[in-house]
């Protein structure tokens, strides 16, 4: 009997430890570990949102940069630490929906992470250098079936949204392009500039500058809607290729099992930033829109992208490494 009631206190103890961990959650820095090198999409985001974030927060929100394997070696590093709130990841969407259709074996499962927030969604683009001589999208049709298996194009990486969405563009073209991933959008743009590879199916918050400094051009926004940064480009439906929308999002995850009550601080950290002036204006420059919503509804959501890419992976017929 006394043994059972020592038990029961001592779980008690444990809840009311939990609970006052949860309250005075955070009292110490929080480290956000972003899946690719510095300069790209996620890394600027990130570094855009976690700064709002922590004036909300008290505490300063830390980025470090971990890329590889698409994202997984940020993703496994996040999944295996502490589910105390005080690592994160900020990534693109392939560590944490559609990786397992790419590789043979992930050290952890993308479904039990546990979702904080979106933090923004950002249009693609078809970016194809400067040179290329091609000036609408039919054009590069028939350049790309004029020329089979000549044109290649740049991704931040296998199984990114960049790479899938290509993939995507194939299948609806019956063209066939050359794949070349790079480890991230900063690289893969900087070949592109140089001349190395002959388009990318890119972000517009990382290609608008390029576009009108003509050191690249955009044929057409991936979006059902024109963009009001570039209202003269067509959306893609327009260019003559139905069903070939596509965004890049950027997301906060936490390790499996952290706790609700860190979950909801954090969450309402992010969604306080998503409504901060200076950061709308700034994401109003790069024309990026801002995330938000509960983590349910991001659940919901990494569901149904998880479900849509992977059927575009299977049609594809990539196989996993």
């Amino acid at each position: 009997m006394l043994r059972h009631v020592a038990i029961a206190g001592f779980g008690l103890l444990l809840t009311a430890a939990a609970g006052a961990q949860e309250q005075n959650f955070p009292d110490h820095p929080i480290r956000v570990v972003v899946s690719v090198p510095a300069g790209g999409g996620v890394d600027a985001v990130t570094r855009i949102v976690t700064a709002k974030m922590s004036a909300v927060l008290g505490q300063p929100l830390v980025v470090e940069n971990k890329s590889g394997a698409g994202g997984s070696v940020a993703a496994e590093a996040v999944f295996k630490d502490a589910p105390d709130g005080y690592t994160l990841l900020a990534s693109q969407p392939a560590p944490i929906t559609t990786n397992p259709f790419l590789y043979k074996s992930l050290n952890y499962d993308p479904e039990k992470l546990t979702a904080i927030a979106i933090m923004s969604h950002v249009p693609n683009v078809i970016l194809v250098r400067a040179d290329l001589p091609v000036k609408t999208v039919q054009e590069l049709i028939a350049y790309a079936k004029a020329n089979p298996g000549k044109l290649n194009y740049a991704s931040q990486g296998i199984g990114t949204t960049s790479h899938l969405t290509a993939e995507l563009f194939q299948t609806l073209t019956q063209t066939k392009l050359v794949h070349v991933p790079y480890k991230g959008t900063a690289p893969a743009l900087a070949d592109l500039l140089a001349g190395n590879v002959d388009l990318m199916f890119n972000e517009l918050a990382t290609s608008l500058e390029q576009h009108k400094a003509g050191r690249a051009r955009i044929l057409a926004v991936l979006t059902k809607e024109r963009v009001a940064a570039i209202a003269d480009v067509p959306t893609i439906a327009e260019a003559g290729v139905a069903g070939c929308e596509s965004d890049t999002w950027h997301a906060l995850t936490a390790p499996p099992k952290t706790p609700a009550g860190v979950v909801a601080k954090l969450n309402d950290a992010a969604n306080k930033a998503m409504k901060d002036p200076e950061l709308l204006e700034r994401y109003k420059s790069l024309s990026i829109n801002p995330g938000g919503g509960t983590p349910a509804e991001m659940d919901a959501f990494l569901k149904a992208e998880t479900k849509r890419w992977g059927e575009v992976i299977h049609t594809a017929g990539i196989q996993p490494q």
